[in-house]
């Protein structure tokens, strides 16, 4: 189960700066309507590339 500050993966391309693979951290826990992240995305210097709500299906734990 994913948790507010996990690290996590886009399993797929996300948008134009979010690709498959790129590493970010949750940082809030949607429970209604439905289960969703939101997520900030980094660059590998640890810059913010987006901030995006995703969904199960499009992320997974890092770990």
């Amino acid at each position: 189960m994913i948790k507010e500050y996990d690290v996590v993966k886009a399993k797929k391309d996300l948008s134009d700066t979010v690709l498959k693979g790129c590493r970010g951290a949750v940082v809030m826990i949607y429970q209604e309507p439905t289960l969703g992240y939101e997520v900030e995305f980094i660059d590998n210097e640890g810059d913010t590339l987006d901030v995006l709500t995703v969904y199960p299906d499009d992320i997974e734990s890092s770990r």
